[in-house]
């Protein structure tokens, strides 16, 4: 079992900057794949990043490659994600999950957390 809390959300200008951070509880988070996803109103839920449980592979939506940076430090059971240049299309509730594989699959996440609201104004 694992829980998932994510924090860091808020409003922000846009080209500005968050990061976001997903702290998992138990002892296996080291043995998951972590991704983020995002929801925005009205609009199904949107795979963002997603790391391997090592660190060592990571995937990013077109979206948002070259802008995001998915990372993760297993001693502190913590995964993150930095995001720059925001543009208001990326308003949405973002949420973390955890997975057995780096994938961009909803469906493939065991886990997810409750979510924190991204809000980038124009």
């Amino acid at each position: 079992q694992v829980q998932l809390e994510e924090s860091g959300g808020g409003l922000v200008q846009a080209g500005g900057s968050l990061r976001l951070s997903c702290a998992a509880s138990g002892r296996t988070f080291s043995t998951y794949a972590m991704g983020w996803f995002r929801q925005a109103p009205g609009k199904e839920r949107e795979f963002v990043a997603t790391i391997s449980w090592s660190g060592g592979t990571t995937y990013y939506a077109n979206s948002v490659k070259g802008r995001f940076t998915i990372s993760r430090d297993n001693a502190k059971n913590t995964v993150y994600l930095q995001m720059n240049s925001l543009k208001p299309e990326d308003t949405a509730v973002y949420y973390c999950g955890a997975s057995a594989l780096a994938t961009s699959s909803t469906r493939r996440y065991d886990y997810w957390g409750q979510g924190t609201q991204v809000t980038v104004s124009s």
